[in-house]
């Protein structure tokens, strides 16, 4: 701001000066002609994205198997036991590198699971009977998203 109120005091540029200090009657030895500046044009309204299909979740094909998600949940990830019988009811169902499963679960409750990355190097992200966490919700593809939390956008 100081800027701006220094340059504004400067006073008359030198070219004009010196003619408003030359004789009246002399003819100009220059002459300034104003150019004028170009109109501003709007600036261009932002580019909208428009999905051609909603978004969602497919199945995954032979990969990863239902038996990967199964044996991942055996395995390190301890969320199963190894005497407790599981069927794949649904999936696993992919998206963006995402997979969405449910199995259910010999006298427990469905269990859903949702996991990312490829078959031979399968993550587990969360498992349970809510897996609408906050890592699905921030980070999870729209499609894994809808199947994970209902549906219900930004749930």
């Amino acid at each position: 701001m100081l800027a701006l109120l220094a340059l504004a005091g400067c006073g008359v540029p030198p070219e004009l000066r010196e003619s408003a200090t030359a004789d009246a009657t002399a003819a100009p030895t220059s002459t300034v002609t104003a150019t004028p500046s170009p109109t501003p044009s709007a600036p261009a309204p932002p580019a909208i994205r428009t999905p051609t299909a909603a978004p969602s979740a497919a199945p995954c094909g032979s990969a990863p198997s239902g038996a990967r998600v199964v044996a991942l949940l055996r395995g390190n990830a301890r969320v199963l036991p190894g005497n407790v019988r599981v069927t794949v009811r649904t999936g696993p169902l992919c998206a963006e590198g995402w997979q969405y499963t449910v199995l259910a679960v010999t006298g427990h409750e469905e269990l859903q699971v949702v996991t990312r990355g490829k078959p031979a190097a399968l993550e587990l992200v969360t498992a349970g009977t809510d897996v609408c966490s906050v890592e699905v919700r921030a980070a999870g593809p729209p499609g894994i998203r809808t199947l994970a939390c209902g549906g219900a956008p930004g749930a």
